[in-house]
């Protein structure tokens, strides 16, 4: 049920009284001129009996309320240009929540509870960070059940269903925000799930007992296993802790898709697939509700006809739906913004530690950072699980998944962010550009900085036997841990700094500019500290953006693609 849904009957959108003022890039409200009070609803959507009624003051314009300017503007004085309007919305439901916000005194008061009603929250069992960080990389964990509550959801598949993690997706976005990746987790991937402590209904906190080779959908509604157990799952796979995590059910697709008008989607080939409930020819379509599900669920007319070909067209559903959020229609559409943060928190089970409309709207000021070129979609490197006759499930493809893990943990792009967007970006890939020294020149010390015990004196071994960096010398442990190693040099040492970065494969932001020290011979020499994304003596310490491991499939929600 929409916002309007909700009032006495009779009563106006409240969405329909916020009107764009062209020439200053503001929403204004306008009451009409009878209007006792704003009908914008109260918590649960019902007025108080005894609320006296309040005198409304001759329209005027109001002035906005929030910090943060909202979604699709640039400032308050000037209007925002299309393509700046464009750059700052919120990508992902979370974020619309901060249009609300403009609404300002008793009526936005009002409205932001009637939303903080709406909100579900599951706890997470300590098995997140604690909540992301604005300073910070963000990850979070996006899970589609295939529960079939609600109206008009019986018809598909198992009914009976307790709620699988039927469709995973972990969320990574960039430090800086300039991109991100949408790592797809297969539910048929085999693995081993974690016992998880997990709160009851009546607060009591219960483990279930972990379970080796199994398939990731089993990680939640299995024996009881919350959102949270899918959380340690993810963990244990990949090596990478979410920060929080979103789960959607069947009516979340129908119902976000109907708050944006439809989203526009493209198919190769005919389809009717009578268990999606799909059936659509060839070409450009725009889908909501019962037809958005379908498209979202149906795998047996596209690719190989398995979960992996269904991955594939939800990946293209969501970067489409990016682009319909992204889009002046949406931004500038009072009605749209309000339905969006409706059917956001009516759709949406969130952790403990997102379970407010104000950490909703911080998280989606975050996401809103991001340009839509730059958030990569892929899968998980899988293979044909080998045990089997007849191929149901998949296991991971070693070298390859590893490879994508270690580029999410380390924040490491899958795409090249254009550095004349970031001048900061440009001034350190600057770092590595010029001569390079001979290594038997480079005079380094290599210290411990988080990296397993002994890993100094592993790679030393390296750097003196392998490489030719004979000038080397271990200098035992740091005075603290680092999460990713670092080289400290002086301006007269670029050089030398310049030929280790490229032997150990050094990202220029490893590379710190700054004062050289004296080794054990009283000569200057440069400090190598190995953080906690050292791989092992000899290994590329960080993997270069923009080059995908060897096999990985990928794409950019930036473009259209058809579903073949």
């Amino acid at each position: 049920m929409d916002a309007q849904g909700r009032g006495r009957a009779g009563d106006i959108d409240p969405a329909d009284q916020w009107v764009l003022n062209p020439d200053t890039g503001e929403y204004e409200l306008r009451l009409p001129p009878s209007a006792a009070q704003s009908p914008v609803p109260g918590p649960r959507g019902a007025a108080p009996a005894d609320a006296p009624d309040r005198e409304v003051p001759p329209q005027r314009r109001r002035r906005s309320a929030p910090e943060e300017p909202p979604p699709g503007r640039a400032g308050r004085r000037r209007p925002a240009k299309k393509n700046s309007r464009g750059k700052r919305v919120l990508l992902w439901t979370g974020g619309t929540m901060a249009f609300v916000v403009l609404a300002g005194g008793t009526a936005g008061y009002l409205y932001l509870q009637h939303l903080n009603d709406n909100i579900q929250s599951v706890a997470d069992d300590g098995a997140s960070t604690g909540g992301f960080q604005k300073d910070k990389a963000i990850n979070i964990l996006l899970i589609g059940t295939d529960k079939r509550t609600g109206s008009g959801n019986e018809g598909y598949g198992d009914t009976g269903s307790a709620g699988h993690a039927d469709t995973t997706i972990l969320l990574h976005v960039s430090k800086d925000r300039s991109n991100a990746t949408a790592l797809s987790i297969p539910r048929d991937l085999i693995v081993d799930v974690p016992d998880c402590p997990t709160t009851q209904e009546d607060g009591t906190q219960k483990v279930i007992r972990g379970t080796t080779g199994v398939r990731f959908n089993t990680s939640l509604g299995q024996d009881g296993r919350t959102p949270s157990c899918t959380m340690r799952t993810v963990t244990e796979l990949t090596g990478v802790t979410p920060d929080n995590f979103m789960v959607a059910d069947f009516n979340a697709v129908k119902t976000l898709t109907s708050a944006v008008g439809g989203v526009e989607v493209c198919l190769a080939k005919d389809i009717d697939d009578p268990d999606s409930h799909l059936k659509l020819p060839a070409g450009e379509h725009t889908v909501e509700g019962e037809q958005a599900l379908a498209f979202v669920r149906t795998r047996h007319s596209v690719g190989f006809g398995g979960d992996l070909s269904r991955i594939q067209i939800q990946q293209q559903f969501l970067s489409a739906l990016m682009r319909k959020l992204k889009s002046n229609d949406t931004l500038t559409s009072p009605s749209k913004m309000l339905k969006l943060a409706e059917a956001g928190t009516e759709a949406l089970t969130v952790d403990s530690q997102l379970d407010s409309i104000g950490k909703l709207k911080d998280l989606g000021l975050e996401l809103g950072k991001l340009n839509t070129k730059n958030l990569t979609f892929t899968t998980v490197p899988v293979v044909d699980n080998p045990a089997e006759k007849v191929k149901a499930t998949v296991v991971l493809k070693e070298g390859p998944a590893q490879q994508v893990f270690d580029m999410v943990a380390n924040d490491v792009s899958f795409t090249e962010v254009k550095q004349k967007e970031k001048k900061e970006a440009a001034a350190v890939a600057a770092r590595l550009k010029g001569e390079r020294s001979e290594p038997s020149e480079v005079r380094v010390r290599v210290m411990n900085g988080g990296a397993p015990a002994g890993s100094a004196q592993q790679e030393l071994a390296y750097l003196q036997t392998d490489a030719g960096v004979t000038k080397s010398e271990n200098a035992g442990n740091a005075p603290a841990d680092l999460s990713r190693t670092t080289l400290e040099y002086a301006p007269d040492q670029a050089d030398q700094a310049r030929a280790l970065a490229e032997i150990l494969g050094l990202s220029g932001a490893a590379m710190k500019p700054g004062e050289s020290v004296t080794n054990s011979q009283g000569l200057p020499t440069m400090t190598l500290t190995l953080g906690k994304d050292f791989k092992g003596a000899g290994v590329k310490i960080n993997a270069a953006a923009g080059k995908t491991p060897e096999g990985v499939e990928k794409s950019t929600a930036d473009k259209v693609e058809c579903a073949k």
